[in-house]
């Protein structure tokens, strides 16, 4: 089963994206050159990555004491991807880019994230060089962003440390002035790091002449200790290679050292990282220390440090939709050509035993009520991911074009969207993933079939980029609140326009009213977990709400999917596909009802789980 067609209803039919050349950036472009692209990354995506989902998978990086060694069809999918012109895609015209619109980039990339998500890490070089051309000086723009949406170099973000993963208060690498010159610098301040980094995916290999560190650490105060807490991170860009002010390599290495490489359950296309800084295996001038230049200003790294993170944020939300998807392409194929077992029949007398037909042939397993309610929640778990990610882009795009009104909805939107945009596919395009797997039946746990590697792949996406437990507290714990709850506001009002136009429609009248149901008791929710004031209260079930607003997302948008579907067969006489109006109907008749279970005990600011002692575990 192809993508193209959900990716051409959801981008031409539903966001309407073709209208987004009728502003000034996106002018020179068309239907003919978005298709273009599609097509093209579409035929790159089969042809380089698809092919090679289980090489990678098999044929994992390793360490040679010299250099990180990857398989060629690694180099292959990476030179063709550089060469499409991809990576700077969204970019202006005077840096390389085409222009094109971050919605159509999206899409177009969703092919090489369901092909191979793991061939490529392209979205931590994009999202390094976009944090550097907001926060970057001019000449740290020129060197290294410019080369870095040019594929020549390759960009990481460095955060985690072996004792400080996700609590960034407790970063411990240090940065001290390289100098007495250190200010003079044309690349920007210079520091000395020493420290060490885990969990850096693509923190070194030979797909690239140089790899850009996007690194978080702590100048010391004049005492030499460093700041508690986030208020003493900045943020430094750290070369492997030594560069000079026209990006050419200088022939010194920078002192970054490979300490090991990391073995996932997934993902093992990607090296994945321990990084030592500092520690004079390569030293600098004769000395130990990575050099490091500043970006921004000190003490604020972490502020520049969340445009890369939201926008890696979107981008696992978006690996974790399209392995979904083809888990869910996978199991489909397969239930209609397995054949297995026969159909009840009709009892003689009522109150008679359900038999089968032992005579009848064997039918075809998506026959079967059990495998059609596993492949309808597949269905409607990944393309309403799907909707979720392409709505987000389109949100990006707004923020370049529209006016200034406009433009600050769509970021506020944003921010409100971003974690649900990062855990709800991780959560439920993985439970996908699990009934792929199930609808193989013993199949499924062979890697004579490609669903338990999707499996694997998509489980890394729930940790990727802060857990479930860490969006849940930035959705309850910042972004409903921020600017006096504006941004819940204004989802509720785009959520209550789609219930209104719903409400006139027979066929989804009931499904309004059970959405204008969800969203209020969202509103409600929300102000009995703050009722009492304390954080601890209301973040004590921040996940069980952040999975209930997730669902009242996808019930949103499926809900204005669906319509859409029937607006396009009133107006150009074709059928619908009976699959969109399906998934909607399964969404709201098996998923939406579970949110009450959720915000009971939100609402309630259930204690269970924070106050049984530990002795009781």
């Amino acid at each position: 089963m192809s993508l193209r067609p959900t990716l051409d209803f959801l981008l031409y039919d539903w966001l309407d994206a073709e209208k987004l050349n009728q502003s000034e950036r996106f002018a020179d472009h068309s239907r003919e050159t978005f298709d273009a692209v599609l097509d093209t990354c579409e035929r790159i995506a089969r042809e380089k990555y698809a092919p090679f989902n289980r090489t990678v998978d098999m044929q994992e990086p390793h360490f040679d004491g010299e250099k990180v060694i990857l398989p060629q069809a690694t180099h292959d999918a990476h030179k063709a991807f550089v060469e499409s012109g991809m990576m700077s895609a969204a970019q202006d015209y005077e840096i390389g880019g085409m222009q094109l619109p971050y919605t159509v980039q999206a899409a177009a990339n969703s092919f090489f994230a369901m092909a191979s998500v793991s061939i490529g890490s392209n979205m931590l070089t994009s999202g390094n060089a976009n944090l550097l051309m907001v926060h970057g000086t001019e000449m740290q723009k020129e060197v290294f962003a410019k080369n870095e949406f040019s594929g020549r170099w390759a960009g990481t973000m460095c955060l985690s440390e072996p004792q400080a993963g996700s609590s960034l208060s407790d970063v411990a690498t240090r940065a001290v002035p390289d100098g007495a010159d250190y200010q003079d610098d044309p690349l920007g301040p210079r520091y000395r790091l020493t420290g060490n980094k885990m969990w850096i995916s693509a923190g070194d290999h030979e797909l690239t002449e140089n790899i850009v560190h996007i690194v978080l650490a702590k100048i010391p105060d004049e005492n030499g200790k460093l700041v508690p807490g986030t208020r003493g991170i900045s943020l430094f860009i750290v070369p492997k290679r030594m560069v000079d002010t026209q990006g050419a390599l200088t022939g010194e290495r920078n002192d970054v050292a490979l300490a090991g490489l990391n073995h996932k359950l997934g993902w093992r296309g990607t090296t994945n990282t321990l990084l030592n800084f500092g520690e004079g295996k390569y030293p600098v001038g004769g000395k130990a220390g990575a050099v490091g230049y500043l970006v921004g200003s000190p003490g604020k790294g972490l502020h520049c440090m969340f445009h890369m993170m939201n926008e890696a944020r979107i981008g696992v939300g978006t690996a974790a939709t399209m392995l979904g998807m083809a888990g869910y392409y996978a199991s489909l194929d397969y239930a209609r050509s397995r054949p297995q077992g026969r159909l009840v029949k009709k009892p003689e007398a009522a109150g008679a035993a359900v038999v089968k037909d032992s005579a009848a042939p064997q039918v075809r397993i998506i026959e079967h009520a059990d495998v059609r309610r596993m492949l309808l929640a597949q269905k409607a778990y990944c393309e309403g991911a799907l909707a979720l990610e392409l709505y987000c882009a389109r949100l990006v795009d707004t923020q370049k074009t529209g006016d200034a009104q406009t433009a600050d909805d769509a970021r506020l939107l944003l921010e409100v969207l971003t974690p649900i945009a990062k855990s709800w596919p991780s959560e439920w395009c993985l439970e996908a993933n699990s009934l792929a797997i199930q609808v193989h039946g013993g199949y499924g746990y062979t890697r004579d079939f490609p669903v338990e590697q999707y499996w694997r792949d998509n489980r890394l996406n729930m940790i990727h980029e802060g857990t479930h437990g860490i969006q849940a507290a930035d959705l309850l714990g910042r972004k409903v609140l921020m600017e006096k709850g504006r941004g819940l506001q204004l989802l509720a009002g785009r959520v209550t326009e789609t219930i209104g136009r719903a409400a006139k429609v027979p066929a989804l009248a009931p499904h309004a009213k059970a959405l204008g149901a969800a969203l209020q008791r969202i509103g409600s929710a929300t102000e009995a977990a703050w009722s009492t004031g304390d954080p601890a209260d209301a973040l004590a079930n921040a996940v069980p709400y952040m999975q209930a607003f997730g669902h009242t997302v996808l019930a949103w948008l499926w809900l204005d999917v669906a319509l859409r579907a029937l607006e396009i067969d009133a107006q150009k006489e074709r059928a619908v596909t009976a699959g969109k109006i399906g998934a909607t109907d399964y969404f709201f008749h098996y998923e939406l009802p579970k949110i009450g279970a959720w915000l009971n005990v939100v609402e309630s600011r259930d204690p269970t789980c924070t106050a049984l002692p530990e002795d009781a575990f």
